[in-house]
């Protein structure tokens, strides 16, 4: 690997041609932002999760009341 000019921690392979960077901390940095966006992601996903549960137990409890008002209540 050859070291770019002028950024102490990138340098580029000779066989791929890509630039790499080599500076443990921004990986570790990386690697840290990428684990949030996987936690943010549950996250969000069990709100969904949670919304979509409340809608169907509101859908329930909104039949169950328009039986009672018809005087069909079990």
């Amino acid at each position: 690997m050859i070291k770019v000019m002028n950024f102490d921690h990138l340098q580029r392979d000779l066989k791929s041609n890509a630039i790499v960077n080599t500076s443990s901390t921004e990986y570790e940095i990386y690697i840290a932002r990428k684990q949030q966006r996987e936690l943010d992601k549950n996250k969000m996903q069990d709100m969904c999760r949670e919304i979509n549960t409340l809608k169907a137990e509101l859908i329930e409890i909104k039949s169950i009341i328009k039986k009672i008002g018809n005087g069909n209540g079990s």
